[in-house]
């Protein structure tokens, strides 16, 4: 997936090594946690911030979350979420 990031597009993607580094910097066992806090709109900003970092660093993108904190994400704080949640979800959909 691709999110305007300051004005330059970057593509956001979490791969195994991402999926882990996610699960570390959140302190779960597992994401099933996570998965559920989105799923009940339950999540903070923390967890949108550690979803879209490691997601860009899963693409390609080295940017640390403190400067995606203050980074101008195109559509604002709702749009990140969106995309957080939307990395989510593909990362755990079976291929058909």
């Amino acid at each position: 997936m691709s999110l305007v990031i300051d004005g330059r597009p970057c593509i956001a993607r979490l791969t195994l090594g991402a999926l882990a580094e996610l699960e570390e910097s959140l302190g779960e066992d597992t994401l099933l946690s996570l998965v559920e806090r989105f799923e009940s709109s339950r999540f903070s900003s923390r967890d949108v911030l550690a979803l879209l970092g490691a997601g860009l660093r899963g693409g390609g993108a080295d940017i640390g979350e403190e400067v995606l904190a203050r980074a101008d994400i195109e559509g604002g704080p709702m749009a990140a979420a969106r995309a957080a949640a939307e990395l989510l979800a593909r990362a755990f959909v079976v291929p058909e």
